[in-house]
């Protein structure tokens, strides 16, 4: 059974993500009983990601400052703060953020912040020697 649970901000992980992106993790899995992850993101401006698809969990994201393009199946959509985009699972997708932006991601069910800390670096630990993403990995590991 899920209880309530409140996610005090010195308490969330952060994690090292590519080009100088972070991800904090608000709520994760053992928190929502693998119901629901949240994230709240700091993307750098040029940050992209490729197509993709999400097999098991659908994503939500809200801009809450700067912009950023997205793109699902064949329909584009150019952000920015306030703004909000739902991505069902099996959709492909994509994004390029065109400022440094702060977006609230929710991914339902939870699984996605396993994802960002196998390939990413928790900030909580020393940092790597000239650490970046391995992009090997993370074709892998998603």
């Amino acid at each position: 059974m899920t209880t309530p649970q409140a996610a005090p901000a010195q308490t969330q992980q952060q994690i090292a993500w590519i080009g100088g992106s972070v991800h904090r993790v608000v709520l994760d899995g053992t928190a929502t009983d693998n119901r629901l992850a949240v994230f709240r993101s700091t993307m750098r401006s040029g940050a992209a990601s490729p197509v993709h698809v999400h097999d098991r969990d659908d994503e939500t994201i809200v801009v809450l400052s700067g912009s950023g393009v997205f793109w699902a199946g064949d329909q584009r959509w150019d952000l920015s703060a306030g703004d909000a985009v739902f991505l069902p699972r099996r959709v492909p997708h994509s994004y390029l953020f065109t400022s440094d932006t702060e977006i609230l991601t929710m991914c339902n069910p939870a699984g996605m912040e396993e994802f960002f800390r196998a390939v990413g670096w928790d900030l909580e630990e020393p940092q790597p020697q000239d650490w970046t993403v391995d992009m090997e990995k993370l074709h892998a590991v998603g």
